[in-house]
């Protein structure tokens, strides 16, 4: 790759920082951070908001089936497989500015610089803003990506509702009102290479002292369910001994899993999220609990080897104290690797930028997971406080994001040719 830094000279930090504070404002907390639920009026806001941006300059926006935005600059062959950049839009319930937004507004600052710099791309280039990453309003999470390259069905994931029983079919007809416009079906892109930069939401980079994060690949993630059954009694009378308690059981449980993945390079990821407890009464004891599992590993064999290890612990724990279980396998993502020939290319850009970085897989899933299946992808990351995501005190520096954007002009340029 050329060391040519005329592109990345052209990125502008005060302009990325200025969307970003813009961007902020759309579903903006009282902590700081945003409230930007998928397919939601605040999400058409700052749909709307990017579609202005760009027909500003005089980029083309459309929108797919499953609510995909796509900004578009044409390159010099107008007919060949486009370079994608992006990331979303949509934000947890108490998200932070930065999840997701980063990578739409570093990618369309990377169009912004393209044509400052009046240098033309042979590949045209697209910026896109995914639907649903986040999950936290419509299951599954990564919806748009997923269904864009054809891992879940678009039947299906148009159908799927929220707590409230809307669909994302009528949630999206209702955005597209408010953010209308031109359509455009999802068959017919075939990208050629897609490149996502986000912030790190670990706390390797800060601790480091490097800048940038150039991603290998992202760990493969295990969902399951534990449901462990007892039998209610009441709590005045009931001696321990003959107790079926279901939560000394699941505590059990989860301390016995813990110690499985329990390993001294700190690399396995197991976490319980959500814990449901039956009847659920202060002098009851209880007859069931059901527990979430998280599950991650960047090493696919031993991803597998602990997932399917947990219903034997499970079971062999709950049964010791007079108790039922059983294991539900909910979902399972195999680790996604980079291409070589992409981290590469953000590695030599980084390099020619001077920037310090570390090498490193993605703790957290993220659509590049899913284009990897479909084209060459890579992913860039940049610090942020103290590793603080899915937070409102979520932050980054101006300095640290317009860095990864430069890296991002560089990278772009070279799969997309100059």
């Amino acid at each position: 790759m050329s060391t040519d830094t005329r592109i990345s000279d052209a990125v502008s930090q005060t302009r990325l920082w200025d969307r970003h504070v813009v961007m902020g404002s759309i579903g903006a907390t009282a902590r700081g951070g945003v409230n930007r639920l998928a397919l939601s009026a605040a999400d058409a806001a700052a749909q709307a908001e990017l579609a202005g941006w760009a027909a500003a300059r005089g980029f083309r926006c459309v929108r797919d089936e499953i609510g995909n935005l796509f900004v578009r600059r044409e390159g010099m062959d107008r007919d060949a497989a486009p370079v994608l950049m992006g990331s979303h839009l949509d934000s947890q319930p108490t998200g932070g500015r930065f999840d997701g937004t980063y990578g739409v507004l570093a990618g369309f600052e990377v169009l912004e610089a393209l044509a400052d710099s009046g240098m033309h791309t042979r590949r045209p280039v697209e910026v896109v803003a995914w639907t649903n990453e986040e999950g936290s309003r419509f299951q599954p999470g990564c919806m748009g990506s997923a269904a864009f390259t054809g891992v879940f069905p678009l039947d299906r994931m148009l159908g799927m509702q929220d707590r409230d029983g809307v669909s994302v079919s009528t949630a999206l007809a209702e955005l597209t009102k408010a953010s209308p416009v031109e359509f455009r079906s999802m068959q017919s892109v075939k990208p050629a290479a897609y490149l996502e930069a986000h912030i790190e939401q670990g706390p390797r980079l800060e601790a480091a002292g490097a800048t940038i994060g150039v991603v290998t690949g992202i760990q493969g993630i295990r969902r399951l369910i534990v449901t462990v059954r007892g039998e209610e009694a009441h709590a005045g009378t009931t001696p321990r001994a003959a107790r079926r308690d279901a939560v000394s059981a699941a505590v059990a449980v989860i301390s016995a899993l813990e110690s499985m993945c329990n390993d001294a390079e700190d690399a396995i990821r197991f976490t319980v999220g959500r814990m449901e407890v039956t009847p659920n009464s202060p002098n009851t004891v209880p007859s069931k609990v059901e527990f979430s599992i998280d599950l991650r590993h960047p090493d696919a064999a031993l991803l597998a080897r602990l997932g399917d290890s947990i219903a034997e612990t499970v079971q062999a724990t709950a049964s010791g104290r007079r108790c039922a279980a059983e294991v539900k396998h909910v979902s399972h993502v195999p680790p996604t690797v980079f291409s070589d020939t992409t981290v590469g290319l953000i590695r030599t850009a980084t390099e020619a930028l001077q920037y310090r970085y570390l090498e490193m897989p993605s703790g957290a899933g993220h659509d590049a997971m899913y284009l990897n299946r479909v084209c060459p992808t890579g992913m860039i990351f940049v610090p942020c406080l103290r590793g603080v995501s899915h937070n409102e005190a979520e932050s980054a520096t101006a300095e640290d994001l317009a860095a990864g954007a430069r890296v991002l002009a560089q990278t772009l340029v070279a799969l997309a040719g100059s």
